[in-house]
């Protein structure tokens, strides 16, 4: 379908393919077996300029909103999951300080991620705090002109790799959430350290790590906001980064349906082409129709979000859910169609499949997520009935 891209949007897209049929798909299948960062394509991201696609200008970026970044992702997802997570969750790490830092900690720390000499991070996950997000028991205490951090945070993207931390602490446990706050943490500050790189099912080439605080000291100035906003820059932080993942989706779905085309369009069995089979036509058919739907809402959602609406949790979550569940359901029928073969690793199905199975978990499971648009709806319906 034709989405009406602007010439600078198609410059991003035709770009950010290149990179993909270039540098990843050739070596993807390599980065996976060696659970090997790819530091290389991470290289060519900085480049070529697309660690800034959503950084203003006046921070070193190009100012691109959601919906650029979303072409990006898709279509460095398309050839592997395992490199665009690593990219993406840069951003992650940045959007905190994007939303919520001073002019200094912006002018500090954003060029050097909108440049990609710099990879950021996101830390806010816990063994005992996934999707109950306010459970995390990570501590930050005020000592002087300091405060103190302790505690360990859990499946990290881009842990051990990243320069520049956004990690959210407990500064009051007295007040719930609203006692959360945000810090800006450096690779290499006293106290800071990082566990074992984990060894996944699915995003091999991506590193996760702990993120383990000793007593580690943080200046002030490097709080985000200010004190208690830490839950409230994460949930602006997600309903913005979410058709991020949506875009993931899109993209892993994108590439294994173009792999069951190409494979049925050789395959012989009984003298004939398996596309030429009726069932084998069927399923492509409902793949390229899941796939193109999910890529729709993606697409208008971040378009959405770029017109700033004030309200945009309820599609952000959707944007998220929806081509998720797509994607793991296009990959499994392109390894159904593939056959035995599409069982081996010599085909690459196989670790789409096994990639695409985060997507339906990280940055809130889908679970939690059909929770939130739920509640939205439910809020609706009472605002209606008051007018």
């Amino acid at each position: 379908m034709d989405y009406s891209l602007t010439e600078e949007q198609k410059h991003i897209q035709t770009l950010a393919r290149r990179i993909a049929e270039e540098k990843v798909v050739p070596i993807r299948a390599e980065l996976d077996e060696k659970q090997e960062f790819p530091w290389s394509i991470m290289k060519t991201c900085a480049e070529t300029g697309l660690f800034g696609i959503n950084i203003p200008e006046e921070y070193g970026g190009i100012g691109g909103g959601t919906f650029e970044n979303c072409i990006v992702v898709e279509e460095l997802s398309r050839a592997c999951l395992g490199v665009s997570v690593s990219y993406a969750a840069s951003l992650l790490g940045a959007y905190p300080i994007l939303l919520g830092g001073s002019e200094e900690q912006k002018k500090k720390y954003l060029p050097e991620i909108a440049s990609g000499r710099k990879l950021g991070a996101f830390g806010l996950t816990e063994a005992n705090a996934g999707s109950d997000a306010q459970g995390i028991r990570t501590e930050a205490k005020k000592v002087g002109d300091e405060y103190i951090l302790n505690g360990t945070k859990q499946w990290i993207t881009n842990g051990g790799e990243a320069e520049i931390y956004s990690v959210v602490a407990m500064t009051d446990k007295s007040k719930g959430g609203r006692g959360a706050t945000a810090f800006i943490i450096e690779k290499g500050m006293e106290g800071f350290s990082f566990g074992k790189k984990e060894n996944k099912l699915g995003i091999r080439a991506s590193a996760t790590r702990e993120l383990v605080f000793q007593d580690c000291k943080v200046p002030k100035e490097n709080v985000i906001g200010r004190e208690g906003l830490g839950f409230i820059l994460v949930m602006r932080t997600f309903d913005r980064t979410r058709p991020g993942i949506g875009a993931q989706a899109v993209g892993v779905a994108q590439g294994a349906l173009e792999a069951a085309v190409n494979y049925a369009r050789e395959r012989e069995q009984f003298e004939r082409k398996i596309i030429s089979f009726q069932a084998i036509q069927h399923m492509l058919a409902d793949m390229a129709m899941q796939v193109e739907a999910a890529r729709a809402l993606v697409y208008a959602v971040a378009r959405y979000i770029d017109s700033n609406p004030k309200d945009f949790s309820k599609v952000s979550a959707m944007a998220k859910v929806f081509p998720s569940d797509i994607a793991m359901k296009v990959t499994v029928d392109a390894i159904q169609i593939f056959g035995g073969y599409g069982y081996m690793k010599e085909y690459p199905v196989e670790k789409m499949m096994r990639d695409a199975k985060i997507l339906q978990i990280y940055e809130g499971t889908n679970q939690i997520q059909r929770n939130v648009i739920s509640l939205e709806l439910i809020k609706e319906a009472a605002s209606k009935r008051k007018k």
